[in-house]
C-alpha cells in the first residue's frame, strides 16, 4: 500500500483573514502524515491592485493577468502571502519551505494561447518536477506552493492555485495515495449560498455541469471543481471540498467528489 500524502489548498477569504488562516494552519500542522500546502491569495492581490490604481479583471472566476497585474500577483502570492504562511507554520512546529514554480524548477508552464479570451500572463502547467517534492518530503520539509509558475525562459506566470494543487496531486499520485483537500470558508459545495448548512455531501461531474448551467455553481467554485474531477480521473485517491473543521475531523460536513 502506498504512503498517504495530504495536499491541502487553502483559498477564499481564509488567506486574508489572519484569525481564520491561523486556525487552518494549526489544523494543517496536526496532520500526522506527509503533507503539502498550496495557497491562493487572489483577494489580497485584488485589494493591492486597487490601492495602486489598477482595476482587476475576472472572466468566469479566472483572473486576467496583464503585465501590471502579474507584478502584483508575484508580490502578493510569492512574497507577502507565502512568507507569512511559512512563518506561521514554523510557529506551529512545521518545517515549511515556500516555493514558486521557478524555485527548484518545481512547476513548468507555458503562457496560455489567446483564443476567445486573452488571459495575459497566465500559465498552463506542462510539467511538475516530482523529484523536488519527493526530496523535500523525504527530509520532512513541507512545501508551501504559491500560485506562480515559470516557463524556464525567465518569465514568471500566474497560475490558478486550484490547478496547481490538482496537477501536483496527480504527479505525486504515482508515488503516494493522495488526498486532495480544497479548504475554504464554507463546509462544502452548497445547494444555496444563503443556507450554509445545506452541503452537497457528494458531487458528480454530471451534477456539476447542471449546477453551472443553472447558476448554483459559479465564479471561483467552477475551476475548483473542474480541477478536482481532473485529479480524480488521473490517479488521485480522494478529493474533498470543505472548511477547516473537516481537515482533521472525518465526521465534519464536507463535499466529496465522485
Amino acid at each position: 500500500m502506498s504512503k498517504k500524502l495530504h495536499i491541502v489548498k487553502v483559498g477564499g477569504h481564509l488567506v486574508n483573514d489572519e484569525t481564520a488562516l491561523q486556525e487552518v494552519l494549526a489544523a494543517f500542522a496536526k496532520i500526522d502524515a506527509p503533507k503539502l500546502l498550496v495557497h491562493g491569495g487572489g483577494r489580497h492581490a485584488t485589494a493591492l491592485a486597487k490601492q495602486l490604481g489598477i482595476t482587476p479583471q475576472m472572466v468566469e472566476g479566472r483572473r486576467i493577468t496583464d503585465a501590471d497585474m502579474l507584478d502584483i500577483a508575484i508580490m502578493s502570492y510569492a512574497g507577502l502571502s507565502n512568507k507569512k504562511i511559512v512563518a506561521q507554520l514554523q510557529e506551529c512546529g512545521v518545517n515549511a519551505l515556500g516555493l514558486s514554480g521557478a524555485d527548484g524548477n518545481s512547476i513548468l508552464a507555458t503562457k496560455r494561447p489567446v483564443k476567445d479570451i486573452d488571459y495575459g500572463f497566465v500559465g498552463d502547467i506542462t510539467k511538475v518536477n516530482t523529484a523536488v517534492f519527493l526530496s523535500l518530503l523525504n527530509t520532512k520539509i513541507v512545501p508551501v506552493l504559491c500560485a506562480i509558475t515559470h516557463n524556464k525562459k525567465g518569465q514568471l506566470l500566474n497560475t490558478n492555485a486550484d490547478t496547481i494543487a490538482a496537477q501536483v496531486a496527480i504527479a505525486l499520485s504515482k508515488t503516494f495515495d493522495v488526498r486532495l483537500f480544497y479548504c475554504f470558508e464554507h463546509a462544502g459545495v452548497l445547494h444555496d449560498l444563503s443556507n450554509p448548512n445545506e452541503v452537497m455531501e457528494t458531487l458528480t461531474e454530471e451534477q456539476t455541469e447542471k449546477g453551472v448551467k443553472n447558476g448554483i455553481i459559479h465564479q471561483g467554485m467552477v475551476p475548483k471543481l473542474y480541477n478536482g474531477f481532473d485529479a480524480l480521473k488521473n490517479g488521485v485517491n480522494e478529493v474533498i471540498i470543505s472548511n477547516v473543521n473537516a481537515l482533521t475531523n472525518t465526521k465534519a460536513p464536507k463535499t466529496t467528489l465522485q
